[in-house]
């Protein structure tokens, strides 16, 4: 069985758009591939009950108890690659990581690491995505999912979807509608790289 790890910070929205389908759409059968643990840097992210709620164990490393982003990322990678001992998961991917990962990070998932960033990348990389683009005059926005490059919302784009800005959008009204098409794409991406790796 191929083992995917979620990486959350915050709601865990994305993952679990990425669990339910890969429950309804039976990646277990289809691709021999299952979501095998949802890790968070914060404790109460809202994620994880939601992730326990969906049959995915979880786990929780506190980037705030490591003296250094490199001691992190290296203890990150031992939790990570405990669920799929002796190897490294098959994917990892970013859902609402609020961490800007090492390059040792990066390259030990080389081509398996992926996130989603709610922008048309290159357009808007870093945060406060929503308020830059009203603020630009954009007539859309969107989300992007990608690998993971050591230069942070750069890597290789995978896919992308568009929606309106509408007059007297504000950022939250815009991050909801973006945020709908985020949970269509990146759980079609991971279908499809799995699909690939057949």
């Amino acid at each position: 069985m191929k083992n995917i790890v979620i990486l959350i910070s915050g709601a865990g929205s994305n993952m679990a758009a990425i669990v339910h389908a890969a429950q309804h759409d039976h990646w277990a059968s289809r691709y021999g591939a299952r979501v095998a643990a949802v890790i968070s840097n914060k404790a109460d992210a809202r994620g994880l009950a939601l992730a326990r709620e969906l049959g995915v164990p979880t786990d929780v490393l506190d980037h705030k108890a490591f003296t250094s982003r490199e001691a992190f990322d290296a203890a990150l990678m031992q939790r990570i690659d405990a669920f799929d001992a002796p190897g490294a998961p098959v994917l990892v991917l970013l859902a609402g990581f609020m961490r800007i990962l090492t390059p040792q990070f990066v390259s030990h998932y080389d081509a398996r690491l992926v996130n989603i960033h709610p922008s048309l990348l290159p357009a808007f990389a870093g945060l406060n995505t929503h308020q830059r683009a009203i603020d630009a005059g954009c007539k859309v926005a969107g989300a992007t999912v990608h690998r993971v490059t050591p230069e942070l919302d750069h890597g290789p784009i995978l896919a992308q979807a568009v929606v309106p800005v509408l007059p007297g959008d504000t950022a939250q009204t815009l991050a909801a509608r973006v945020l709908t098409q985020e949970h269509l794409i990146y759980p079609q991406v991971i279908a499809g790289l799995l699909q690939k790796q057949l």
